[in-house]
């Protein structure tokens, strides 16, 4: 490689020269001695709840336990562990800013080393490659692992990041287990509303027509009617025998009047009871009507009671917890950069470039030729 550098200071081969000498001593410089050492603290942790199942090994173990893994808490917490707001938060008091701005950080690592580039989308660009989310679905766990140029910065930004999922997922449950019961509770006082205004109308009803119960009322009164004709029918009879045998007698008179004062008394009955729009039978009608409604009510309120019930018990069901597998780990040695591995990767890419452009070029001169 050396003779081919002196070739190259030669003027020999410029395509050498920008294909792999350039390359290789720019990332012996680089990874040799700009650089900076990069601490990489990780955590696992799922989110588990006991309403839900999973067929995975780590899901039968958790399911054995009581509990379930919980899908969209898990993406929940990812994408709020990504987010704006949880740079936010850790920018507090520009904590994550200096944390990467420091001056011993390389300029090719830190944020902003020129000054030109400071705003909060670019400090969130910087972010996106300092912290990654990685979830298995197979079993249910998520990998949180954050970058630094300090250990205990990477660890610390790590716990952070955790607290700050853990504290989405039990928003998320609150709020759920709150809107699901304020759901059922309202829908509770609006059936005891309906039952009120329902029972309320059918007593106005009954204190309007004086009747407690117009259809109970009207059977009474279709006994009553019953048993004013068995007495018409007696009398009818009794003086039907004395018109035949004793056509004198005083008592025949008494008799008609008898006669008579129950025909009127067994229509004025069933006028009562039909006849017109204050009957009973009209009163029936309506009363029916406020009794069915109040009915309904009744039940709708009896089924709103037990909705909420069961909303209480699906609140607790659907609570889900973030169960940590590994803490977030203090390094205590470097992982990135690969130094040797960088160098390597770039004199092999080097070479594979130059060999092909030199094929390129050797053709091209052929085909002059």
């Amino acid at each position: 490689m050396f003779a081919r550098i002196r070739e190259v200071l030669k003027g020999r081969d410029l395509v050498f020269l920008f294909t792999v000498t350039i390359p290789f001593v720019l990332s012996v410089l680089y990874f040799g001695i700009f650089s900076t050492d990069v601490y990489i603290s990780e955590s696992k942790f799922v989110v588990r709840s006991p309403e839900k199942t999973s067929t995975s090994g780590l899901g039968v173990i958790l399911r054995s336990a009581g509990f379930a893994n919980a899908g969209d808490e898990i993406y929940a917490a990812q994408s709020y562990v990504v987010s704006r707001d949880a740079l936010q938060s850790l920018n507090k008091d520009k904590a994550f800013e200096h944390a990467y701005s420091d001056s011993a950080i390389s300029v090719f690592d830190r944020f902003n080393p020129t000054g030109l580039f400071g705003t909060f989308e670019d400090l969130y660009a910087y972010y996106g490659k300092k912290v990654r989310v990685d979830h298995d679905n197979t079993s249910s766990i998520t990998t949180l692992t954050v970058r630094a140029y300090d250990p205990r910065e990477a660890q610390r930004i790590n716990q952070a990041l955790l607290e700050m999922g853990e504290a989405t997922v039990n928003r998320l449950n609150t709020r759920g287990r709150q809107d699901l019961i304020r759901y059922a509770e309202a829908e509770v006082n609006d059936a005891k509303a309906k039952a009120r205004n329902a029972a309320v109308a059918l007593a106005a009803y009954r204190n309007k027509i004086g009747i407690v119960d117009p259809e109970r009322q009207a059977v009474v009164q279709l006994q009553m009617v019953s048993k004013l004709q068995d007495q018409l029918i007696v009398t009818k009879a009794e003086l039907l025998q004395l018109r035949r045998f004793t056509p004198r007698n005083p008592q025949i008179p008494v008799m008609e009047t008898r006669v008579a004062g129950l025909e009127r008394e067994i229509s004025e009955q069933l006028r009562m009871v039909a006849g017109d729009r204050g009957s009973l039978a009209g009163a029936a009608v309506q009363y029916q009507r406020l009794q069915l409604e109040a009915q309904f009510a009744d039940k709708q309120l009896a089924s709103a009671l037990a909705s909420l019930e069961e909303a209480r018990n699906e609140a607790q069901r659907k609570q889900a917890y973030v169960e940590r597998i590994v803490q977030p780990n203090l390094p205590d040695s470097a992982l990135e950069p690969r130094r040797l591995r960088g160098i390597l990767a770039s004199l092999l890419l080097g070479l594979v470039s130059w060999g092909v452009l030199s094929m390129l070029l050797a053709g091209v001169r052929e085909h002059v030729q």
